[in-house]
């Protein structure tokens, strides 16, 4: 590509609208431009760096025998309903009504037509198994999109299905596109941990996510500093430590003025925030529940779902809060209160402990077991770093990560409610067995860039930049310079090296500080030195800066590229 008369534009100032490093510089340097709140253009740099991520997963999906289909972006909304999952998606599904009034939604994923599109090939166990991928947008209506493509409204995925007759059948199904994943992250050079996670709205038996180590992560992923253990805060197991026994005390009410947190507690008191017990009540589905952790630590809404298997789990209002406590916000307690009460484990080992005398500005202390009746004992707090790891006696560390890819073992979820059986050997009637696994194509993208730059711009590795060099004329008007320039920019592109030129009527310093911008990993400066055929040769992580003749450069670049696939 020559830029002198391209499609081609960079920004020099920070972007306001852009919360993340990412989202500014792609949009600074034109491959991305924000058309509303979560919604993007893909500009001719940023289709050239998708292309290249698309073409990296086409290529490993195709290694394992799954073929490319293209499914609808409408969708018409009996399908969700049938399967269950129309109340799950809410507000965040985009909906419509076509001229007949009929509704349709725009496809926040697309098991459910997989699904349909299976029944089409399956009658006999002789038809399984076989794996199905598309690359296709979704659409996801976000209450607060941020960090430019991390957090979106519109977005394009790799979505692929594998259909088993059987459990054994999905467990090898599901390695390879697993290991499919593994080579797809490797090949985008990004710097990823694989957790366990919450099969969320998704269901079925396991969830595993790629996650892109970075510090605007939303996801807390839990690591630890002795073995491999990795999970998504949301499912990370809490192990309780032994404490040593003490003697029960006679219980106290104490009055607490002006005390409503834990903290402002124990400031009263003069306490530790380990010796409170915070006493939260939760509407799980509509229904009150007093749920009760150490004071020091938070609760785990997502136990606390998979607990009931409830679908709605949240803070109670202030309303129900005083009906099932007879006091306000701040001073709930498990003695006489008025619903079911779920505890931590970590809670039952503890003794003489204070919480709140469901009275307002009053508080327990000295509070034992005896004291109250417990519903239900289980795990329901998060992890915290320094905790022991659930694996070995190691120590809990906590990394930030972008969520760039999933795999889920959906098991008969969908096949039981959209009726996709097989027929066995002996002629009776059998659920499909099936997994189902995304990659966020503009997440890979921002988690690159997010993982690579610098203070001048971006730094592309090889296998995603939009060009792998770019040939800068140090002036356009010496035309032993230009003319040297387009040698060297035909003799590449002609080599299947993808090369631009930088042709444009600028100073010297605005073309490399667009460079830098931009990313590309090879820059080649001709310049005062064109009439010798002596060009300057620059990598973009500052780790060749020389200067050869234009008879090494070809053999020079091949090799570099090569090393750096």
């Amino acid at each position: 590509m020559k830029l002198k008369n391209s499609f081609f534009y960079t920004l020099r100032e920070n972007q306001k609208g852009e919360d993340s490093t990412s989202g500014n510089l792609l949009v600074r340097a034109g491959f991305i431009k924000k058309s509303s709140a979560g919604i993007y253009m893909l500009l001719p740099l940023g289709k050239k760096v998708v292309t290249n991520i698309e073409n990296i997963i086409r290529e490993e999906m195709d290694k394992t025998g799954c073929q490319e289909v293209t499914m609808p972006c409408l969708i018409n909304e009996e399908t969700f309903i049938a399967s269950g999952r129309r109340s799950g998606f809410g507000n965040s599904m985009f909906s419509l009504k076509d001229r007949f009034s009929k509704p349709f939604v725009l496809g926040p994923t697309h098991e459910e037509l997989f699904a349909i599109a299976a029944q089409m090939k399956i009658n006999s166990y002789k038809d399984l198994p076989f794996s199905l991928y598309q690359i296709q947008t979704k659409f996801r209506d976000e209450p607060r999109p941020r960090y430019g493509l991390i957090r979106v409204r519109e977005f394009v995925m790799k979505d692929s299905y594998t259909f088993d007759k059987d459990e054994a059948g999905l467990d090898v199904s599901y390695q390879k596109q697993f290991d499919a994943y593994k080579n797809i992250m490797n090949r985008l050079s990004l710097n990823y941990k694989v957790v366990k996670a919450d099969t969320g709205i998704m269901g079925g038996l396991l969830s595993e996510e790629f996650q892109a180590v970075s510090d605007i992560g939303e996801d807390i992923l839990v690591l630890c500093d002795s073995c491999d253990f990795a999970s998504n805060i949301e499912v990370a197991k809490c192990v309780n430590e032994k404490v040593p026994h003490k003697d029960e005390l006679e219980i106290e009410i104490v009055h607490t003025p002006n005390a409503k947190t834990i903290a402002e507690v124990a400031s009263f008191m003069n306490l530790s925030s380990e010796d409170f017990v915070k006493t939260l009540i939760y509407s799980i589905d509509g229904v009150p529940y007093a749920v009760m952790v150490k004071g020091n630590r938070d609760v785990n809404e997502v136990k606390l779902r998979k607990i009931f298997n409830a679908n709605i789990v949240e803070l109670a209002t202030p309303e129900i809060v005083l009906d099932v406590t007879n006091a306000p916000i701040g001073f709930a307690g498990p003695i006489n209160i008025k619903c079911k009460i779920i505890m931590d484990e970590e809670v039952s080992n503890m003794s003489n402990f204070i919480v709140g005398a469901n009275k307002e500005d009053y508080h327990y202390k000295n509070v034992n077991h005896k004291d109250f009746e417990v519903d239900h004992i289980a795990d329901i707090r998060n992890i915290q770093e320094g905790d022991i790891c659930p694996c070995c006696n190691g120590k809990i560390y906590f990394k930030h990560g972008i969520e760039v890819g999933n795999t889920f073992k959906l098991g008969t979820k969908y096949s039981k409610a959209l009726n996709l059986e097989y027929l066995d050997s002996d002629n009776q009637s059998n659920l499909v067995w099936m997994g189902s696994y995304g990659i966020g194509v503009g997440r890979c993208m921002a988690a690159i860039v997010e993982q690579n730059n610098d203070e001048n711009g971006i730094i592309w590795p090889m296998n995603i930049a939009p060009y792998k060099v770019s040939v800068v004329v140090i002036s356009s008007k010496d035309e032993i310079q230009y003319n040297l320039a387009n040698e060297i920019y035909n003799q590449l592109n002609n080599s299947k090296i993808e090369t631009l030129l930088d042709d444009r009527d600028e100073r010297p310093g605005v073309k490399f500080k667009d460079m830098e911008l931009i990313g590309i990993p090879l820059r080649i400066t001709v310049g005062k030195k064109a009439a010798e055929e002596i060009v300057e040769v620059k990598s973009r992580d500052g780790k060749v800066n020389s200067e050869m003749h234009i008879s090494e450069i070809k053999n020079f670049i091949s090799e570099y590229i090569n090393n750096h696939q």
